[in-house]
């Protein structure tokens, strides 16, 4: 049986037609009507988690993972607010979280009554679409609330998915539960043509005129780029990629940037640029020294940026599919000049220099040491995975070592919510999810640990210095007493009696070989809820860690012919 509600009826109805397989469902008397039909419903799957904010990222991740709308579903007032990061970060993912929020009628808004305020619109620009649905008392009601759930469902989906809110309104009394079956409802998509004969002749011709050119692939959904791509294009153009944006893994672009910034035999002659982020704050830098004109390939000219500050065109892609589309038309065009093949050259050889640096640097016992040893025994592991790497110091240590696709809430780069998105990205994948996290990271995200859908496929390795890791290799901020206790935000707190309350397996680790250790039996040992490794390390040594590797690097660079 279903509520009594019409409009909550209607959503239901359409958020079934429209494909919805899962719901983030939070606790609320308000939402309970909706929560109801959800779980009734026979093709949606709920996940329930009490903590809102957790709850957002959660979502999040269960997008990830499926690639398809997730709802996540809360009652009024501040509920709605606590989903602000997630959706925030959705938003620059271009991930389709569908909001469902409860509400009071409008007439108590204001009106000193509980757990009121203005939610419509209350998310702002980081939703397509925002509607509020009507408590139909006619046909033209029912059309119109018809029409807003698929206006703003279809909108959810549209060239680079986008999250979207909608705002349901219920009156007294809320606990009728006596509709048999959910209405017929009309169920309207937006069709996608077929992107594959995706051609731009006048990017194509700027690009086989060009002598450097430059191919930046930013931040993409997982698969998008892969690294058969990767390979192709560099025969013809340097190619940039970090592991957020195709599966070909680190390249240590960073590191040669950071020890030949200054030749200028480096800059390209033209720019193309495809994807959101890169997570190298010295690669953004040298792109906008270049002074290259820039083509943004892009699923949807209406959301284009100007990363280098020199964008000459967009070229519109259509969807997701014709950004490789157009890269791969790119990949099979002309023959190369000698001045091209010199550029080419000269950024393999640097990039070759830098690899073996890589390569041959065996970091002490610190946060580089652990992401190392990780990534090395990560190739030898057979099942299926999936890796998500915190905001902060890991995702820069995965931008190193990593050798497939990375997982990163690098949107709007917060360090809220990395535990949250790789909880709920485990809930919907079968395949193992590695979370590579750190400490401010994780004790912030605590609550995503709570969480009864939570199962053994979730391994997490803590890396836990007891403070911002990342402040103590800034330069400069050593000299401030207000680093440790307030900038770097140091702490006493370690992560077992968190585990134990939440029934996750714990491991500790406080050097090399209990680390290596742990690594392997996190990655081997069977368990059906999940497993947690922390490791200690000491945040000075981290930072020294760091250092010598960039300054082993920049010595090697300097002693080439």
């Amino acid at each position: 049986m279903y509520s009594d509600k019409e409009n909550v009826n209607i959503l239901t109805a359409l958020l079934a037609a429209h494909g919805i397989k899962h719901a983030v469902v939070c606790p609320g008397s308000r939402n309970a009507p909706i929560v109801h039909n959800l779980n009734e419903c026979p093709g949606i799957s709920c996940i329930p988690v009490t903590d809102e904010r957790s709850a957002g990222f959660v979502a999040l991740g269960v997008a990830q993972a499926t690639g398809m709308p997730v709802v996540v579903c809360v009652t009024s007032g501040s509920a709605l607010l606590n989903l602000a990061p997630a959706v925030a970060e959705a938003c620059y993912q271009h991930l389709p979280l569908v909001v469902v929020s409860a509400d009071r009628p409008a007439a108590w808004i204001d009106q000193l009554d509980g757990q009121t305020l203005p939610q419509p619109d209350a998310l702002g620009r980081f939703v397509r679409k925002a509607v509020n649905l009507p408590e139909p008392h006619d046909d033209t009601d029912r059309w119109h609330c018809n029409r807003l759930v698929n206006d703003a469902l279809a909108l959810a989906v549209l060239r680079q998915p986008c999250p979207v809110h909608i705002n349901v309104p219920i009156t007294e009394p809320l606990f009728g539960f006596s509709a048999a079956r959910l209405p017929a409802e009309r169920c309207f998509k937006t069709i996608t043509p077929d992107p594959t004969t995706c051609r731009c002749t006048t990017l194509e011709k700027a690009f086989d005129k060009a002598e450097r050119p430059m191919v930046v692939i930013g931040q993409m959904p997982a698969g998008t780029i892969g690294s058969r791509l990767v390979g192709q294009l560099s025969r013809r153009a340097v190619v940039i990629t970090e592991p957020l944006g195709s599966d070909y893994g680190a390249m240590p672009a960073d590191e040669v940037l950071y020890a030949m910034a200054d030749d200028s035999r480096l800059y390209p002659d033209i720019i193309v640029y495809a994807g959101d982020t890169v997570v190298s704050k010295r690669m953004r830098s040298f792109l906008r020294r270049s002074n290259a004109p820039t083509f943004v390939v892009s699923p949807d000219p209406c959301l284009t940026p100007d990363p280098t500050t020199h964008l000459v065109a967009t070229v519109d892609c259509g969807c997701r599919e014709g950004v490789a589309a157009m890269l791969n038309q790119l990949a099979n065009g002309s023959d190369n000049s000698p001045a091209r093949q010199e550029y080419l050259s000269r950024w393999s050889s640097a990039l070759a220099t830098a690899d073996a640096n890589r390569t041959d640097y065996s970091p002490p016992f610190s946060q580089m040491a652990t992401v190392k040893y990780f990534e090395q025994q990560l190739e030898d592991y057979a099942s299926g995975f999936n890796v998500h790497y915190a905001n902060s110091s890991a995702i820069r240590l995965a931008n190193i070592y990593a050798g497939h696709y990375v997982w990163c809430n690098r949107g709007v780069n917060g360090i809220e919510g990395s535990l949250s998105a790789a909880a709920g990205f485990s809930v919907g994948t079968e395949q193992t999810v590695f979370c590579i996290i750190g400490d401010l990271s994780f004790f912030y995200d605590q609550n995503a640990l709570w969480n009864t859908s939570l199962r053994g496929n979730l391994r997490i390795i803590l890396l836990n210095n007891h403070c911002g890791g990342i402040f103590h290799i800034l330069r400069g901020l050593e000299d401030s007493p207000a680093r440790d206790s307030m900038v770097s935000a140091s702490h006493n707190a370690d992560a077992r009696g968190i585990c134990t309350q939440n029934d996750i397996g714990y491991m500790r680790a406080a050097d090399m070989a209990e680390m290596q250790l742990g690594i392997v039996t996190l990655m081997t040992r069977q368990s059906a809820r999940p497993m947690l490794l922390e490791v200690f390390t000491d945040a000075d040594e981290d930072g020294r860690a760091i250092r010598e590797y960039y300054s082993r690097l920049k010595e090697t660079m300097n002693a080439r012919p």
